[in-house]
């Protein structure tokens, strides 16, 4: 019996696949397999791997895309086709420490746990920094939707790399592994809520052993391009999932105030994006506040920092006068402001979506529409700007752009 499942996505990582197949070497049991997914790379990595998978690697196995997918349905090939009892994953890029995964699969042995999260080590060059699970009860076996809150820090949803950690067969056959198809980015920050949602028990651990490559040119984060702009896709599921859990008006707050801290991380970045994807990112970024409940926004953005609330703010102002001005011309329509109107930046809506597409620019919230009074009394509710937008948690870069930290 296959006691551990690791799946290995890579694309083009030929200078970084020798390290991480080293690494994966020294990790190996007769009892662990190593699927790697070629995502239809165009470098040297193919034969690298097929090297590894023909007696280089013992318990590999290649699995090849015909066309390239994305990292998200790169890892659901994996697991489609995972034997192990216990899951985990590595990116091409990574690296692990020398009996790493043994160690993990024993505690999470002993724990009996669904799932377990461990601490990684963050490498940009030459520098380390260890990045903890934020939890600070480590070893403990607690029920994962205790980790969401609080709203105003850093908790465990904050921390969505899903190969920081270990996954019993029982998630994969509820159907709480796979990743959401086609997202080219933050694919883990709806799979790590419906982990926290769902999910019947984990730990944190204080375990090092991944060694995260920060920094790779090749690397998404690091490329300004339209597969950047899934961020808002994937934060939508995360806002409708959530909202149907029977804890909604708990886990609402906490879930809108980390896509508000991102929205705002994404727009203080918009000069490393073409000029036409930078207007995009601003158009699906006000359109997706539009779709946040007004009481739940008005709540996060008081809670941000003076710099983010602002940034947020005066998209959302913007979008409300220009709302009023179409509204003005419209003629015989009531005043009322569709979502098959404009879009913040002039162009169409609603046939338009993310990179990964199911965002339109002109939806609303509900299916609802946004009137010209209603727009006018949120120029009121938002022009003033308080000292309660002080001290909100910060944001610095992830693995999908942007996390909130304590």
């Amino acid at each position: 019996m296959v006691k551990l499942s690791v799946i290995v996505p890579f694309f083009n990582v030929q200078t970084f696949a020798p390290d991480m197949l080293r690494s994966l070497a020294s990790n190996s049991r007769p009892d662990f397999e190593f699927i790697l997914v070629d995502d239809c790379s165009t470098d040297l990595t193919p034969e690298i791997m097929e090297n590894a998978a023909h007696g280089g690697l013992p318990g590999s196995r290649l699995v090849r895309h015909e066309r390239n997918r994305g990292l998200a349905t790169a890892r659901n090939t994996g697991l489609d086709v995972a034997e192990g009892q216990y899951i985990t994953f590595l990116d091409g890029d990574d690296w692990l420490a020398p009996g790493y995964l043994p160690q993990l699969v024993a505690e999470i042995e002993r724990l009996g746990v669904d799932f377990v999260r461990t601490d990684h080590v963050q490498c940009t060059g030459r520098e380390r920094v260890i990045r903890r699970v934020p939890h600070g009860r480590r070893g403990e076996v607690l029920r994962p939707r205790d980790a969401i809150l609080p709203a105003g820090t850093s908790t465990s949803v904050d921390y969505p790399y899903a190969w920081a950690g270990a996954y019993h067969r029982r998630l994969l056959d509820a159907g709480l592994l796979h990743f959401p198809d086609g997202l080219r980015t933050a694919e883990d920050r709806p799979w790590i809520w419906r982990l926290h949602r769902e999910a019947e028990s984990f730990a944190a651990l204080g375990l090092l052993g991944v060694f995260y490559r920060r920094g790779v040119a090749t690397s998404l984060t690091q490329i300004g391009d339209i597969r950047q702009l899934d961020f808002i896709r994937a934060f939508d599921q995360v806002i409708t999932e959530t909202a149907e859990d029977p804890r909604a008006d708990e886990f609402l707050p906490k879930a809108v105030r980390t896509y508000c801290a991102i929205i705002s991380h994404h727009l203080s970045n918009s000069d490393r994006f073409e000029p036409a994807i930078a207007r995009r990112l601003r158009s699906l970024s006000a359109a997706a506040l539009r779709r946040i409940p007004p009481a739940l926004l008005t709540e996060a953005l008081d809670s941000m920092d003076l710099d983010r609330s602002l940034r947020l703010r005066r998209i959302r102002l913007r979008n409300a006068f220009r709302a009023m001005r179409r509204a003005g011309n419209g003629g015989g329509n009531g005043g009322m402001v569709t979502g098959d109107g404009p879009t913040a930046e002039g162009g169409p809506t609603g046939g338009g979506g993310s990179a990964g597409g199911g965002v339109g620019d002109g939806e609303v919230a509900g299916g609802g529409a946004v009137t010209a009074g209603g727009a006018s009394a949120d120029v009121g509710a938002t022009a003033d700007v308080g000292a309660a937008d002080v001290g909100a948690a910060d944001v610095s870069e992830s693995a999908d752009g942007a996390e909130v930290a304590a």
